[in-house]
């Protein structure tokens, strides 16, 4: 059930990014000769390069999210690979990959949500029908000026603190299950939430992903 589920969800995932990506280009125009794609491919291969004009902050802060990147990358390989292509639980070398950069992805994690919480922090400004609710019960003009922080959009706040507070049970669901603290069908259990946490993490994180480079490309 799990190897149909993931594949559907990441089927839809990617299709959907697609369909976006189509429908709302990034810069605007619907061109798809093969210039504009190698354009396209050099302005995403250059975020990976560190600009100049970063504080030390805004270089830390790129340094550890492509750290990051790469770290979810092998992680999403050595976790879904063998089952979603085999149907088999992951084992040998993807599994000692696996638990090598999964602690310097927690660091990570940690890091992004400390150094990003700010500029990802909700305001009224990101609910219009919510403010306008509040202005009409309350009779109470609320502020239209943007914060000096906001740097990020609706979706990609909420994806981000999704990640956040997804990555506890992800990270705990197998840390508990390493120590004999739990029976057999407990550590069953963690093992399937750690698998299905997992899931839904790498979904919203593609996501998170997906709107964090189109808000870079628009820069």
């Amino acid at each position: 059930m799990f190897r149909t589920v993931a594949i559907i969800a990441f089927i839809v995932t990617f299709a959907g990014i697609g369909v976006h990506c189509l429908v709302f280009p990034v810069t605007g125009e619907r061109r798809w000769g093969p210039v504009h794609i190698l354009r396209r491919l050099v302005c995403l291969f250059a975020l990976f390069f560190i600009e100049q004009k970063l504080s030390p902050l805004g270089v830390l802060k790129k340094l550890v999210f492509l750290l990051a990147l790469l770290c979810f990358v092998v992680l999403a390989v050595t976790g879904f690979y063998q089952r979603l292509v085999f149907g088999v639980p992951i084992s040998g070398y993807f599994v000692m990959v696996h638990a090598t950069f999964a602690p310097v992805f927690a660091i990570c994690l940690a890091v992004l949500a400390v150094l990003w919480a700010r500029s990802h922090r909700f305001e009224r400004s990101d609910w219009p029908l919510l403010q306008r609710i509040i202005e009409r019960v309350t009779l109470w003009k609320t502020s239209t000026e943007e914060s000096v922080y906001k740097s990020a959009s609706v979706v990609q706040k909420i994806t981000f603190w999704v990640i956040v507070f997804l990555s506890l049970p992800l990270i705990l669901s197998i840390v508990s299950s390493m120590f004999p603290l739990f029976g057999t069908n407990w550590q069953e259990f963690l093992l399937a939430a750690h698998r299905w946490t997992a899931l839904v993490f790498a979904v919203v994180a593609i996501i998170h992903i997906y709107l964090v480079i189109r808000a870079q490309l628009k820069q």
